[in-house]
């Protein structure tokens, strides 16, 4: 990791305060692996929290949002200094399979040796803080000016093999004889934390419904997505699941703690998340140890929450001991299930014996993964890049028609989101775990390809975990689960 010069800091830093936890440990202590099972030792006092909140603004930082776990907070890089008596400078990290970046910026702090993180002993919040962390930007597993040009409600016809949803998708995981019989996610709560979502006519053409988009911190414009990624990949929920009550929190790149708490206040019944960061050290930065900590407190709280586990990274939070880790299958058109390459599967560093993915989706294959046609807002970030090439180098749509075909674990996620709600649908007692070892015990075995170059094997492997999942087979098992 590189030092670099930190004449180009940014305007604003955001970053996540933890108050002094309940049960002496601090979050950001490296030997803790915090899970559901642990995590109610690092919430904090009532009264200590509204303390934090109060000093925190008359030292000049601007509080968005306060959960059980931490305080979402921005200021200028000089307050940050000012106030815990530190230097705020830039680092290049690597990164890998980020289409077109090999690396990415980050900010450090001088006062401490753990990436991202500001020690708070030295400062006039040592008395209720036990570290600040500053905010990581997150990158989306699938690879901007907005056009005002009212986009079809039907998919662009292409000559190569891809998937139309909801239809390809329904059929390719079972799910039409479950729909058929009533089953369709009715009254079940999901949140999406990802780019945001546009109103495309696919929706009301298919009676898709969504609530208000609600803006994480520091997000902005909630009637458009920038990228493309939230609206395209929220296809993929709807089409397994098209009656659940769903809700987009819109994040900013560099909160993703505060976007997913925003999600968590919400008391949904799933979270499903296509992001993350790449962790191939046994150890995470302050931030992610805050981001480790409000995963854990979602699902002690009742919530099933899904992550990709990454195309070509080891994915984090997609390696938590908690979460549904989705990876990828590839279904060919004479119907033979692989894994593929573009999906990863891993052992984590992080945790031992802790595998991805769990379960699978469906993906498509490298180079990028042209699979699923997807609406997107015209003229938005995918909708340009994926656009002109042959296929399978580019979807070969336009630029601005509203329209890309893409995947990744990113589409995979939302999927097996859409399943797990349809299961909540028919057995609302369904714990998190109990759900995940229903799709695992249920999954359609995988044998040919390989991931991450491992290879599928029979039964459970690293290339695509327990298989495909398979929609009327879950719903089934869950009916029995007492």
């Amino acid at each position: 990791m590189n030092n670099l010069k930190s004449s180009q800091l940014p305007n604003v830093i955001y970053a996540q305060a933890s108050v002094v936890s309940i049960g002496g440990q601090s979050i950001f202590d490296e030997s803790s692996k915090i899970t559901s099972d642990s995590v109610q030792q690092y919430h904090s006092k009532d009264e200590l929290v509204q303390k934090a909140v109060k000093k925190l603004k008359e030292n000049g930082f601007e509080v968005l949002n306060v959960s059980d776990i931490s305080i979402s907070i921005s200021a200028s890089p000089k307050t940050f200094e000012k106030v815990f008596n530190t230097t705020i400078v830039l680092k290049e990290r690597e990164v890998r399979g980020i289409p077109g970046k090999s690396s990415t910026t980050i900010l450090d702090s001088t006062n401490s040796n753990t990436i991202g993180f500001i020690n708070t002993d030295n400062s006039p919040l040592a008395d209720v803080l036990e570290g600040i962390a500053i905010g990581e930007r997150v990158f989306y597993y699938s690879p901007a000016l907005m056009q005002t040009d009212r986009p079809s409600d039907l998919p662009p016809q292409k000559d190569y093999y891809h998937l139309n949803p909801p239809y390809d998708l329904v059929k390719l995981l079972r799910a039409g004889d479950v729909h058929q019989s009533g089953i369709k996610g009715n009254g079940i709560k999901v949140v999406m934390v990802d780019s945001g979502f546009y109103k495309h006519p696919f929706f009301s053409k298919h009676n898709f419904k969504e609530n208000q988009v609600i803006l994480g911190p520091g997000a902005v414009e909630p009637e458009h997505d920038e990228s493309g990624h939230g609206t395209g990949e929220s296809v993929n929920l709807f089409s397994l699941a098209p009656n659940v009550d769903f809700t987009m929190v819109k994040m900013n790149f560099f909160d993703s703690v505060g976007a997913f708490n925003a999600a968590v206040a919400l008391n949904p019944d799933i979270i499903t998340c296509s992001w993350g960061s790449d962790i191939r050290e046994s150890y995470l930065s302050g931030y992610d140890k805050v981001l480790e900590a409000a995963v854990a407190n979602a699902v002690s709280h009742g919530i099933t929450v899904l992550f990709s586990s990454g195309n070509g990274q080891y994915s984090f939070p997609g390696m938590h001991p908690d979460v549904v880790s989705v990876g990828g299958v590839f279904v060919q058109e004479n119907g033979i299930m692989q894994a593929t390459q573009y999906a990863s599967g891993f052992m984590s560093r992080v945790y031992p014996n802790r595998q991805s993915p769990d379960i699978c989706g469906l993906v498509g294959l490298l180079p990028l993964a042209a699979y699923i046609m997807l609406p997107v807002e015209p003229g938005d970030e995918i909708d340009k890049d994926l656009s002109g090439n042959v296929h399978p180098n580019g979807d070969e749509t336009s630029p601005n028609d509203g329209w890309a075909a893409f995947s990744g674990t990113s589409a995979a996620a939302p999927q097996i989101a859409g399943v797990c709600a349809l299961m909540k649908q028919v057995n609302h007692e369904l714990s998190p775990i109990q759900i995940r070892e229903i799709l695992q015990r249920t999954a359609r075995d995988v044998t040919e390809g390989e991931s991450f170059h491992n290879p599928a094997l029979t039964g459970r492997d690293l290339a695509t975990g327990y298989g495909l999942v398979d929609a009327y087979s879950a719903i089934e098992e869950a009916k029995l689960i007492q």
